[in-house]
């Protein structure tokens, strides 16, 4: 008898934590994506576009051109008045930055308000890398650029670099792989949180 109560009891503080854990997520997705769809609009030094995947002929993915494009419009409402492009070399064999500059160039920014960072192969060495760049051009305000899932923990990861002023900006492309996006940004967070 003694033996099922202790059951019941470990069974109802079981279901307690998963409750728990389930509102926990609901509660730190529903501020994510509120916090990424909400477009910070004041004026930072620089924008830092995080980069994504390029096509295989060289041009940016939708995904991609959407957080250009999203740079394009912060540039020409003079909200950034220099870009930052950020990532690697991908499968496909190309520099994400300098693809990006490309991007940016042959859409009116001005080629020496573009710096490349082709080290930025995740969210946070692209927050170190852009810390150096701004130190050396003495900036100390940034907005982060890429999808509205991702803000966050971009955020994040540029406070932990301690600069002053961080906006984010979402690029404005939605699609069903986001939902996996968001559920992996919920564990993302906590390790930023501890880094």
């Amino acid at each position: 008898m003694e033996s099922r109560k202790t059951f019941q009891r470990l069974k109802r503080l079981l279901l307690g934590f998963i409750l728990a854990g389930a509102l926990l997520f609901i509660i730190q997705s529903v501020v994510i994506v509120v916090d990424g769809l909400h477009d910070e609009t004041s004026k930072t030094d620089v924008g830092v576009v995080l980069g994504n995947k390029v096509n295989l002929d060289g041009s940016p993915s939708d995904r991609l051109k959407a957080r250009l494009d999203k740079a394009l419009e912060l540039y020409e409402d003079d909200r950034i008045s220099h870009v930052i492009t950020s990532g690697g070399i991908g499968d496909e064999g190309f520099d994400e930055a300098k693809v990006m500059k490309d991007f940016l160039v042959e859409n009116g920014v001005e080629e020496e308000h573009v710096i490349t960072d082709s080290e930025g192969y995740n969210t946070f060495m692209t927050a170190e890398n852009a810390r150096k760049i701004m130190d050396d051009n003495q900036w100390t305000s940034a907005t982060v650029i890429t999808q509205y899932f991702h803000i966050t923990r971009s955020k994040l990861a540029f406070d932990k670099q301690g600069i002053e002023q961080v906006n984010g900006a979402h690029a404005d492309f939605f699609e069903l792989r986001d939902f996996y996006s968001i559920f992996r940004e919920f564990f993302a967070v906590y390790k930023y949180l501890l880094k």
